[in-house]
Order: C-alpha cells, then structure tokens, then sequence
C-alpha cells in the first residue's frame, strides 16, 4: 500500500542537509513497512537493525565513530555498507535508550549515510531527564492510521481520489457524492490500521477485519506489561475500555473506576496517550493561535488511535451503517468525533506532532461546545461535526457571535454546500458568517478548501 508519507520520506533522502530521521507513531501503525518500500523503491540495501527480536545488536553502536560501527555491522551482517548505497534501519529504538545519543554522530560524521530510527514506546523515552537527545541534529516524522484517501488508495480507487484532490465546489457529482460516501462508512468499521486496510482490500470479509481488530487490541495489552513499572495493566485496561464508550464527552475520571484515585487513573490516561494508543482533545478558549496557549485544563475528551478500533469494541457493523441512508452514529458513542479527530490528525505536515482542541463555554449553566477548533494559519477555524445530514448549529452561531470570525466549517454527510449564515444567535445577538459545509470524505481537503475560500474574497 503506498502511504501519502512517502513523498516527505523521499524529500527527506534528497535533501542536501539529511539528518537522521526518527519516526514516531503507535504499534502497528506501518513505521517498519514504509522504511522497508523506501529502501526497495530507491533501490537501496536496507540495514535493519531490530532491538526488541536482537538487543545483542546494541553493543555495535559502543564506539562513538560511525566508521567503526558501520564495521561491526558488516561483522555481524557478513555483508558490505555503502554508505551511499544502503539505508540504516534501527527498528524498536526505545529498547536501547543511550542510542539516541550516537544519531548525533551520524548527522555530523557521515552525513552520506541515510539513517532512520523508530519505535512504538518512543514517548516513554524521549521525556527521561537522563536521555540526551540530539536537539537539532535529528529530523522526526509522525505516522498516524491510514488517512481515508489512502483507504481508496489501498483499493485503487484511484478515480475517487481524483475527485477529491480536485474538488472546487462545482465539479461533484451527487452519484460521486453517494458513492464517497459508502466508501466512508466502510471506513468508519475498517478504519486505518494497515492490516486491517490490506485485508479488506482483499478479501471484502467484515469477520476477518474484525478478527485483525481483535488482535491488534491483543497486542496493545500484551504491551501493558511494559508499563509495570509505572502503571497495573489492569488499570490501563479499564481506560483503554472506556474511551470508545465516552467518545463525544468530557472525559471523567471517575466514570472509568470510581474506587481508583483519580490521580491514577489520570496517569494511566497519560501513558496511552504517549504510546499513542489514545490521543486527547484539550479544551481551549480560541480566542487566537495557538490553540494551546489558553487551554482550559479542567476540560478533556479523549479518542482512541482509530475508528476501525472504536467501532469493533462498540459492536457497529457495515451491515448496520448500509442499512441507513445517513451517517447515523450519534447514538453509537460519538463515532463521527472519533473519525473526525483522526482524520484531523493526518492534515497537518508529517514533521508536525498532531494535537486536537476544542472549545466549551465555561459559563455556569452553559452547555455550549464546539467539536474541534483547528488552526489555519494564523486563523482560528471551529468545525462541528453532525452525525446525519441536519442538526441544529446553535453552539457555533453562539460561538461565532461572541469571537467574531467570519468562517466555520460544519462536517457531516450531506452534499458539499457553502451557507452565507445571517441570523440571530440564542441570546438574541445578530451573527453573520459563512459556513463551509463538507462532508467527512473531504475531511483530507480542509485546509486547501479553507484557503481557497479566504483568496475568493
């Protein structure tokens, strides 16, 4: 499957001042795959270096000189390195911390070498005070789930992505419209895990996509034993539990085990979202960018890493989604927030950490919410997100009434439209904005069409 990825992998290669490249992201997410289709697609050998199947390959890296441990691994490869001929690999660095340190000498020593690190408890790491990390001499990329673009590309649909990519609000069609849309209710039951994707791509079968779901969710609590140290794993699995039941809400502690002390269950939350399993929505006034400068940090919801997960422990089905003519998630635990989150996730530049805000009114008795607030720019950008093709938008013309911006986006699975809204908001204050109504399958398209709109005029 090839990943929107790979041209920031490419650029990166080429570049004239490659630094080594360390690639951040959950398990199973693809990191391995895509160093491995780089190294085929440029012709390059790969060296990969597995830490958590051969920690032993750690005492090649004792020297601080490139030179003498490209030596040790042709020793213990029993194969040459050409240093303009192969690509580095070092694959679950995490395991052997101190590594981090000796990238620096790559960077510096033998710049002609392409090396890449990666790993799936990277976070874990990177925040130890006794870690040196080498600040400017490494460049990071962070992996996310397959976008729902890349779904279509996993199942060629190459006609489909053309439509999207080229989408001015003129050129759809509603049978084009239909047919994205189908395509992303597949989405919401498979979602973006590459195992999952290549398997449905493939064989069409729900049961053996969710068995693949089932597994990987094995796997993640498999891993819960590496946190020991830190967290019970019983404890990590009753959070990891409860947020595909609370997504859309306020995600409160004592709603995942009332007799555990919040602060505990606090941490848990924590450790997944730095292995990434989960990934928080933090509540900001928006009054300018950056969103997180004026976080609320009473106020959280919570989205696991994806929607295909979400979904299979929710118990949705394709067959359940087929059988109605809208999007109606809203009373499956706020799935359209979680594809919506995800997909916000995959927008930004690769070199970017993701991070998703939202906004709420504090006022006592308030009960006024924006579903996401996005940065564009030096814009701030609210979008709400509606199930089915109607709902009523009474948070966000309050919204847009009390911060004065002059576009909104609304997301949902209604036919793409742009609303000039002049009306009065609840408290009797005249709003007038425009709103850009897209639906979900355009979620990848929303900064080119936020920009379009503001050069329109």
């Amino acid at each position: 499957m090839e990943r929107t990825c790979m041209t920031f992998l490419r650029e990166w290669f080429y570049s004239a001042n490659r630094k080594p490249l360390v690639i951040r992201g959950a398990r199973q997410v693809g990191k391995t795959w895509i160093v491995r289709y780089l190294a085929h697609s440029l012709g390059k050998k790969l060296i990969e270096i597995n830490l958590e199947k051969k920690p032993k390959l750690a005492s090649v890296f004792s020297s601080n000189e490139p030179r003498i441990i490209i030596q040790k691994l042709q020793g213990a490869f029993e194969t040459s390195i050409d240093p303009l001929k192969c690509i580095l690999f070092i694959d679950e660095i995490q395991e052997v911390p101190e590594l981090f340190s000796k990238l620096r000498w790559f960077a510096e020593d033998m710049p002609e070498l392409p090396v890449i690190a990666a790993g799936s408890l990277l976070e874990f790491v990177l925040g130890q005070e006794s870690l040196t990390i080498p600040v400017g001499r490494v460049s990071y990329m962070y992996l996310e789930p397959l976008s729902f673009e890349e779904f279509l590309l996993a199942q060629e649909k190459h006609e489909l992505i053309s439509q999207i990519k080229e989408f001015n609000w003129e050129n759809l069609s509603e049978f084009t419209h239909d047919k994205l849309i189908a395509h992303f209710k597949e989405y919401v039951i498979v979602g973006g895990m590459p195992a999952a994707v290549a398997s449905w791509s493939k064989k069409q079968s729900i049961s053996g996509v969710s068995q693949i779901h089932h597994d990987i969710m094995h796997t993640y609590r498999d891993d819960f034993g590496k946190y020991n140290q830190r967290m019970p794993s019983a404890r990590l699995t009753e959070v990891v539990t409860a947020v595909p039941k609370n997504l859309g809400k306020k995600f409160v502690y004592t709603n995942v085990n009332s007799e555990v002390r919040i602060p505990i269950i606090k941490e848990a939350l924590e450790l997944l979202c730095q292995a990434k399993l989960c990934h928080q929505v933090k509540a900001s006034s928006s009054n300018g960018v950056p969103l997180a400068a004026e976080l609320l940090t009473h106020y959280l919801k919570v989205i696991l890493l994806d929607v295909g997960l979400s979904s299979a422990d929710l118990g949705l089905s394709l067959a359940e989604l087929e059988s109605i003519e809208e999007l109606d998630l809203i009373n499956k635990g706020g799935i359209a927030e979680q594809v919506v989150g995800q997909l916000l996730r995959t927008i930004n530049p690769f070199y970017q950490e993701p991070a998703l805000y939202y906004w709420l009114n504090t006022d006592k008795n308030a009960s006024a919410e924006i579903d996401y607030v996005v940065q564009h720019g030096s814009k701030v950008i609210p979008i709400e997100v509606k199930a089915g093709t109607t709902g009523t938008l009474k948070s966000l013309h309050h919204f847009m009434s009390i911060k004065g911006l002059p576009l909104a986006v609304r997301i949902n699975s209604a036919f793409p439209q742009v609303f000039d809204m002049n009306l009065k908001d609840t408290l009797g204050n005249q709003v007038k904005y425009q709103l850009l109504s897209i639906p979900f399958y355009l979620i990848g398209e929303l900064h080119r069409l936020i920009e379009m709109h503001f050069k329109s005029g």
